[in-house]
């Protein structure tokens, strides 16, 4: 379609054609969004094709499936959390939604503390990748996250310890490389006082109760890959969608 970038898979020119369509307002949020069916004969692409489009639409926060109605227009979460992203990733997206950007401000081994060390299997103090970033969308700051790895993953990863763009999101990477997926997470969230070294970052007051989430991921074989501790800025909100039936 005219305007789309032109190096982008059909899936996802696709799937940015209908989010613009629906951030501009032709499509109202409830209204329907096309059809798998409608996307094969307007696009003349593949079923599967198709079905991508609503998968990378849905897991960015742009549409719903509701039986017996189709899939409709949403509005995205102000929130993009850990999970979310892995979710946007395996649904053949980047991990981010529109308009958010990640600043990495710090990458490299360091001791674990206690509650790290805990997580990961290491002993206290023993080195492990620590992996700082922020993220921002056009609200300001979504929340600064915190990211531990066993060490071992620098030998097969050294981008880990770069603050340079990774080849791929942290998931994609650690899966490629060391053949670890993560199939299993936890998610605490709770209200914490926000660290001196991450109150300027947030822009608030060291000691400020902040709303926090910790995210620990385990791979196939039941031992952790990452644990990560991000802490929400200002007037962001957690939510999340359960089918019930």
């Amino acid at each position: 379609m005219a305007g789309q970038p032109q190096g982008l898979a059909p899936y996802r020119r696709i799937a940015a054609d209908i989010r613009r369509r629906i951030e501009s307002g032709e499509i109202a949020q409830g209204e329907r969004i096309p059809s798998v069916r409608d996307i094969v004969r307007d696009e003349g692409v593949s079923t599967a094709t198709a079905t991508r489009v609503a998968a990378v639409l849905r897991e960015e926060g742009y549409a719903k499936s509701i039986p017996g109605v189709g899939t409709i227009a949403t509005t995205p979460k102000k929130l993009t959390t850990g999970p979310d992203r892995l979710t946007m990733l395996r649904a053949g997206g980047d991990g981010y939604r529109p308009g958010e950007s990640v600043e990495i401000l710090s990458s490299g081994l360091a001791p674990a503390p206690e509650e790290v060390a805990d997580a990961l299997g290491l002993e206290e103090g023993e080195e492990a990748v620590q992996r700082r970033r922020i993220y921002r969308d056009g609200d300001g700051v979504v929340a600064l996250s915190t990211s531990w790895l066993p060490g071992e993953f620098a030998a097969s990863a050294p981008e880990l310890l770069s603050t340079g763009p990774l080849p791929k999101m942290t998931f994609g990477l650690i899966e490629e490389r060391t053949g670890r997926r993560a199939v299993r997470r936890r998610d605490v969230v709770a209200i914490k006082e926000v660290p001196e070294d991450v109150a300027p970052l947030l822009g608030v007051t060291p000691g400020t109760s902040a709303l926090s989430m910790t995210n620990r991921y385990w791979d196939q074989h039941g031992d952790t890959t990452e644990y990560a501790i991000d802490y929400l800025g200002a007037g962001r909100t957690l939510s999340a969608d359960y089918d019930l039936d």
